[in-house]
């Protein structure tokens, strides 16, 4: 199975194309051009890998939280081109970007917004809670009651680092296993089923996105 995946909510715009379960060629740029550049980024993996467009399966996008504009456009992009080509879209949260190819019993993941905002989500089997928001504030709302033992992180910037020492908390730290975001959507997306319509596949902003005031 050939997939083509984007992101463009975790700090950065990605592409990457999987090839049975494999990561073939993968691509990540900072800044507003390499959001401009999206297709031709996207052409130039279809040419590394020798592939056209119908040569591909489908397709998978990170759909957030994380970054407003970034997710907004690679949302786009992705929706754009599954419409042209013809192909099912398969829509990742940052949160499972952040933690694939890992496997946790309790873990908060942590996926930064805007400047002092993260998102974040607890799992501890079946319990899932999510929140948004000042970190501190945030923790406050989805971590439960102190348990006893380590908490594994992942995706923590120093701050919530810092908020999670004086909560008394024994914590363990990782980084993603698989870079960039788009690679990891690539090969999660291979595993998922694709939803009936590409109307399905909507952003998860997690947060509003900041309002600016302006007076005339």
């Amino acid at each position: 199975m050939n997939v083509l995946a984007l992101d463009g909510a975790l700090g950065a715009f990605s592409a990457a194309i999987a090839s049975d379960g494999e990561v073939a060629h993968s691509r990540s740029e900072t800044g507003n051009v390499a959001l401009e550049r999206g297709l031709a980024i996207v052409r130039s993996l279809l040419d590394a890998s020798r592939l056209t467009p119908r040569d591909l399966d489908r397709l998978a996008v990170g759909i957030g939280p994380g970054g407003f504009t970034g997710l907004r456009i690679a949302i786009t992009y992705a929706k754009t081109l599954a419409q042209a080509w013809e192909r099912p879209l398969v829509p990742v949260s940052s949160f499972d970007l952040l933690e694939f190819g890992r496997q946790f019993e309790r873990v908060l993941t942590i996926v930064v917004g805007r400047p002092g905002v993260v998102s974040a989500r607890y799992r501890c089997g079946e319990e899932i809670r999510r929140g948004s928001g000042e970190a501190g504030e945030v923790l406050g709302a989805v971590l439960p009651p102190h348990r006893e033992g380590t908490l594994d992180v992942v995706g923590a910037p120093k701050d919530v680092l810092r908020a999670l020492a004086e909560r008394a908390l024994i914590v363990r730290t990782f980084e993603p296993l698989v870079t960039p975001a788009a690679a990891a959507a690539a090969l999660a997306g291979a595993l998922r089923t694709p939803p009936r319509s590409l109307h399905e596949v909507r952003a998860d902003y997690g947060e509003l996105p900041a309002v600016k005031r302006t007076t005339t």
